[in-house]
């Protein structure tokens, strides 16, 4: 799909391929594109877009480069992150970033949020998409936004995660099911797939702003872009941050794991101890011998009903003064 948008104007969804741009467009939208498409784009612009293939280069030299008066850059951004909690998967996709004199071409193959959050805000402010270098700042801007509100959807999750685990003694709750143990797990294991792919997404865009602060030209653009540098680097460092609180976590939910499995085996072991003196007492009166003293003794089916309570009864008296149990 190639959306279009122009300065002032309202965007253009699925142009006439056939002809040429609309007057005034500065910002071309290219979501998983066709063929022709990309053919159209080329031709208009006048520069070549990378393809999807290309977009997947580690390398710097294939992710940051010019091409005549063209300057591309391809960054990864995470994809999916809606919010911590939910059940969608994160996704680190490509973007690539193609900024002519006259235009700004973005590609991407996946729909990082982001995109249709800044869409919305060049239609209420047109003047966001003046002209391509102006768009492609603000467009970085709202990326670095965009980040940051991730990274703070996992902080207020690891927040959530701990109150509801370790802070329990309020609801005098001692147990959690298993059920709510593996709940536990995976929370935590999606906060840190969210975390670890937006540390290498800032890495990546740190390299973008980088490339971008020593190639353009217009005054005033490159202090910009130091800033924004500034930003990503604090972003990654808070990510660092969390990275090393959701490990602290996933230890401490670990440990909770072993002490209900530790309880579990606890209570076999304390209930094997209790029933063992009523069970040889049961047994030694259970024998098919003649000559057994209390044999003949009137009383003697009370007596080792009584003697089997009562030595049920002294081990677990032991146990839970010892706290135990």
């Amino acid at each position: 799909m190639l959306q279009i948008y122009s300065a002032g104007e309202k965007r253009v969804s699925s142009p006439d391929l056939a002809g040429g741009l609309p007057p005034g467009a500065v910002w071309l939208d290219l979501v998983d594109p066709t063929r022709e498409e990309e053919a159209f784009v080329e031709r208009t612009v006048g520069v070549g877009i990378p393809t999807r293939d290309e977009m997947v280069e580690i390398e710097p030299s294939s992710r940051q480069y010019r091409d005549g008066d063209a300057i591309v850059v391809i960054a990864s951004l995470v994809a999916g992150a809606r919010d911590a909690g939910r059940d969608e998967a994160p996704v680190l996709a490509p973007v690539s970033f193609v900024l002519t004199p006259r235009h700004l071409v973005t590609i991407r193959y996946a729909t990082p949020k982001v995109f249709e959050l800044f869409a919305a805000h060049v239609e209420r402010a047109p003047e966001l998409c003046s002209d391509a270098t102006t768009t492609l700042i603000h467009l970085l801007e709202a990326i670095v936004d965009r980040m940051a509100d991730v990274l703070e959807h996992v902080g207020e999750e690891m927040d959530r995660i701990s109150q509801t685990t370790f802070r329990r003694g309020a609801s005098k709750q001692q147990r959690m099911t298993n059920a709510a143990l593996e709940v536990l797990l995976v929370r935590i294991g999606r906060a840190q797939d969210i975390v670890s792919k937006s540390r290498m997404s800032g890495v990546s865009v740190a390299r973008l702003l980088s490339f971008l602060g020593g190639t353009l030209d217009p005054h005033g653009t490159k202090e910009h872009l130091d800033g924004l540098a500034t930003d990503v680097r604090s972003l990654t460092d808070h990510a660092t941050y969390l990275a090393g609180n959701i490990t602290f976590l996933l230890d401490a939910a670990l440990g909770l794991i072993n002490i209900e499995q530790n309880a579990i085996i606890k209570i076999f072991s304390v209930a094997a101890v209790i029933f063992m003196p009523p069970t040889l007492i049961a047994s030694i009166y259970g024998m098919n011998f003649k000559l057994i003293p209390e044999l003949s003794f009137t009383y003697g089916y009370p007596m080792a009903l009584v003697l089997m309570v009562c030595s049920a009864i002294l081990p677990y008296s032991f146990f839970k003064s010892r706290g135990w149990l």
